[in-house]
């Protein structure tokens, strides 16, 4: 195996299910539009353990406060958590049980649910329910086995709006929705591995036919390590073709981060002692945006010496970060930011601050580093306090911690790892037994498999094994099927899996367009409304939001009869006469572009390869 990717990754993945909420009989759908002001404040509580789990503790500790938005038709008392939960969705369990029968999981006879501690707001009780359905399933990646250990059934989160200072809005749309959790084994060994898998689960997930579609029904989560390192969860990764990415960043993360406890440990570095220093004098007259904006707000510049630090912050010509780990986590205590000694002189403060505040803390020895944070004094203090302990926690190499991925394949930090002490029994709802006769009737009802699929649409509608694999890997297999209807097969494949990739090249987005809309598009052009070679366009304009109607007055679509095409036609043979005498009827395919570009779609490619011969003949009087 490649050192490259030496690894060990697995997945969970969290689809939501087509059914009304978990534990309670209000629609599952999102809305645009909340109203109400309810407030909470939570705290985290101890587990049947005894025990506060740290992810709790440190999410409590960015004193935040949570204000709820409730909408007609998804909301009641018990997403506000002033009800008791409700029965459990039958539908969501019947299809919970089926996706682990998929897996050739082990089913639980009895199934119960639990509480798992969550105080970021997102649930208003303070906890989210989940239940164990099954364990000890399977999937293939191509030739390898890769395991499931388990199979959950749980509610979905409340929706964040938007933060503001201490204050999180959210909207209780989302909450309760039924979500299926399936957990693999840390089998994947590498970074194109994980992306199969998380292709696999989804094509199964939605070959039940009962899960949602379109952006945020299936999030992932990555679990990674590397010889040496920790296991760092990824969560919600939502683009599927970033996957490889996201996965190798963790381990040049990991490797870098070994590589900075080598050189501390060498150096026989300790802890830093967290002993901040008001050193807001010293930069009076400093001209840094930054400090001057927080003094400017009565704000204070407090230091922290870092005896053996220097060089592992910011070093090697940037392959060493720590100083960014350090800022991620300063981050989360509400400031936009901190300076250490790797870095500077930059940012407006020059080497003279710089060596006045090595001086000031005392700094003799080269390795010795510091790092300073300009915001209101509690917040700067509370910052160096959490970019202390990380540059800490470099000693021991690579600590579990939950990060978030963004747009560029990279993550920051988001909180300590969580741990089993967030976990305790559910009391208000009851458990659910699983008999032969409900397995019987789920085992006589199972869905087509993803290859099942496949075969029928290479059989029934005339694609190659490839173009129906894709298809189905993009969950676009029941839209094939219905774009396809009276011969439109062939225009829908190459929609689906070319047009829709060289739109989504330039920067659009045709998975949003809804599908009604899609569906009305074809229609008219069956009716021969525009011809298929502008359908491109045509797809184009609706990326906006434009109706296919719309879009088709917009480009000037409106079909032509053919003896105005034929004018047109012999208007570019006469304009090219020299050209076509020349090359005769080989001036067909040169002058088709022309043609095609001046009907604009009015007709399709072949009627008017028909009438560009017709008109070439003519003049050349064959």
């Amino acid at each position: 195996m490649s050192e490259e990717y030496e690894m060990m990754c697995g997945i969970e993945i969290h689809q939501q299910l087509d059914t009304r909420k978990l534990f309670c009989d209000c629609e599952s759908r999102l809305c645009e539009d909340g109203a109400g002001a309810y407030f909470r404040k939570l705290r985290p509580t101890t587990s049947e353990m005894g025990e506060v789990d740290r992810a709790a503790l440190a999410q409590f500790q960015r004193h935040m406060g949570y204000r709820y938005q409730c909408c007609e038709g998804t909301s009641c008392l018990v997403e506000l958590d002033e009800e008791p939960p409700h029965s459990v969705n039958p539908d969501a369990m019947d299809i919970a049980l089926t996706f682990s029968e998929m897996l050739e999981a082990s089913i639980i006879d009895e199934i119960h649910f639990m509480r798992k501690i969550v105080v970021d707001g997102s649930n208003t009780s303070g906890f989210q329910r989940t239940a164990l359905i099954a364990t000890d399933g399977h999937v293939m990646a191509g030739d390898r086995k890769i395991s499931i250990l388990s199979v959950c059934l749980e509610e979905d989160a409340a929706r964040k709006v938007e933060t503001k200072g201490d204050e999180v809005l959210y909207r209780l749309d989302r909450l309760g929705i039924p979500l299926i959790e399936v957990a693999t084994g840390p089998d994947m060994r590498t970074p194109e591995e994980v992306q199969e898998v998380a292709y696999r689960i989804g094509t199964l997930l939605r070959a039940t036919r009962r899960v949602k579609r379109g952006i945020g029904t299936i999030r992932q989560d990555l679990n990674i390590s590397i010889p040496g390192g920790a296991r760092i969860e990824l969560k919600g990764v939502g683009d599927l073709k970033l996957i490889p990415d996201y996965v190798r960043n963790e381990v040049a993360r990991q490797r870098m981060l070994i590589r900075v406890k080598t050189i501390l440990n060498d150096r026989g570095t300790k802890p830093a002692e967290f002993a901040p220093e008001d050193v807001t004098d010293v930069f009076g007259k400093c001209d840094s945006k930054v400090i001057q904006g927080a003094l400017s707000s009565k704000g204070r510049v407090l230091a922290v010496r870092l005896p053996g630090f220097a060089g592992v912050m910011n070093g090697d010509g940037g392959k060493l970060r720590l100083g960014s780990e350090m800022a991620q986590r300063a981050r989360t205590r509400g400031v936009k930011g901190i300076f250490h000694s790797d870095e500077l002189p930059n940012y407006g403060i020059t080497q003279e601050f710089v060596d006045a505040l090595r001086q000031r803390l005392g700094m003799t020895a080269e390795n010795d580093a510091f790092v300073i944070c300009a915001a209101p004094e509690r917040k700067a203090r509370d910052a160096l306090e959490v970019a202390v302990a990380r540059a800490n926690e470099a000693l021991d190499g690579v600590p579990e911690e939950t990060r978030d991925p963004l747009p560029d394949g990279t993550t920051k930090y988001s909180r300590p790892l969580p741990g089993a002490a967030r976990m305790y029994p559910e009391t208000d709802v009851p458990p659910t037994t699983i008999t032969e006769g409900l397995m019987d009737r789920i085992r006589g009802s199972m869905p087509e498999f993803p290859e099942e699929i496949e075969a029928r649409l290479v059989k029934e509608n005339g694609l190659n094994a490839q173009q129906a694999r894709q298809i189905v890997r993009k969950g676009q297999d029941e839209l094939f099927v219905t774009l396809s209807a009276d011969g439109m097969a062939s225009v829908a494949a190459t929609t689906l899996l070319n047009t829709f990739g060289e739109l989504e090249h330039d920067g659009l987005e045709p998975s949003e367009i809804p599908e009604t809309r899609l569906v009305e598009a074809f229609g008219m052009l069956r009716d021969g409304r525009f011809a298929k070679e502008a359908l491109p366009a045509l797809l184009r304009e609706m990326c906006s939001g434009t109706a296919p109607e719309d879009a088709i007055s917009k480009l000037g679509l409106g079909t032509v009869d053919l003896s105005e095409a034929e004018a047109v036609i012999d208007g570019i043979v006469r304009e090219r006469e020299e050209f076509v005498r020349s090359k005769g009827m080989a001036a067909v395919g040169p002058l088709m572009g022309l043609v095609m570009g001046a009907l604009r779609g009015k007709i399709d490619g072949k009627q008017a390869n028909d009438l560009l011969a017709k008109s070439i003949s003519k003049l050349l009087g064959q």
